[in-house]
């Protein structure tokens, strides 16, 4: 993976906005759930292409410092063939020292050579510490991004469990009847009293029937007494009383 594409993977996953991402889910955890296990793959993804961008990074310091060592020990080849270059001199062995000087200079080009590495390095080291120093910044980014993915994750599912109680809940208020029920006891109360008057009235009506029956016995009586003080008259006795 080229540093620009992991540039591109954790930026965009760093300014995801999770709110938003949640707006038309049908199923929120769900969805929450699949976003935590894809984060978390892509930082695993992005700490191996970061740690690769850092042991790169950490070769190109040993290249440069082994570049640098060997300047160092090409300089002081040159410096040691050039010494021994102006004793033999001295000494009129000038062929030898001819022969050292250019030992010298041959160790001086490879020193510079070496220096020159040495340097480039230098300037590809500093380019990448940047990019090692963004990556790691990023995926910092990421890791806060997935603690507060799994943080809003356990919120909004909690919300969504209320949510839905309530909702059932005034499902099931709906499905009652919510007429007055007093008006239903009303209704009780009216059949009792018309039951209550029923009764009221055959009560009425068997008291009436007995008097009746009372008052038929006394003028059945009356004619028995009437009857017989006309039969005593008749009969020359004296009425009953007189």
């Amino acid at each position: 993976m080229s540093q620009q594409s992991i540039f591109g993977r954790i930026a965009q996953l760093a300014r995801a906005n999770i709110n938003s991402a949640i707006d038309n889910a049908e199923d929120p955890q769900k969805m929450l759930d699949q976003m935590i296990r894809d984060y978390t793959a892509n930082i695993t993804e992005a700490e191996q292409a970061v740690a690769q961008t850092i042991g790169n990074l950490r070769l190109m310091e040993a290249d440069r410092d082994e570049d640098a060592a060997a300047a160092r020990d090409w300089g002081s080849k040159a410096i040691a063939a050039s010494g021994r270059a102006d004793q033999l001199r001295t000494q009129g062995n000038a062929s030898e020292a001819d022969r050292l000087d250019n030992l010298a200079k041959i160790a001086i080009e490879r020193q510079i050579k070496a220096e020159g590495d040495a340097s480039g390095l230098s300037t590809q080291i500093t380019s990448q510490q940047a990019v090692v120093d963004k990556l790691r910044t990023g995926l910092e980014g990421m890791k806060g991004k997935l603690t507060e993915l799994k943080s809003k994750r356990d919120q909004l599912v909690s919300r969504q469990k209320i949510a839905s109680a309530q909702n059932q809940m005034h499902d099931s208020i709906k499905s009652i009847n919510l007429a007055d029920p007093t008006s239903e006891l009303s209704r009780f109360e009216d059949k009792i009293r018309r039951e209550e008057a029923r009764a009221l009235g055959n009560a009425e009506l068997a008291a009436s029937s007995l008097d009746n029956q009372f008052a038929e016995l006394e003028d059945a009586g009356t004619t028995i007494e009437v009857e017989s003080r006309l039969a005593a008259l008749k009969s020359g006795q004296p009425p009953a009383g007189a």
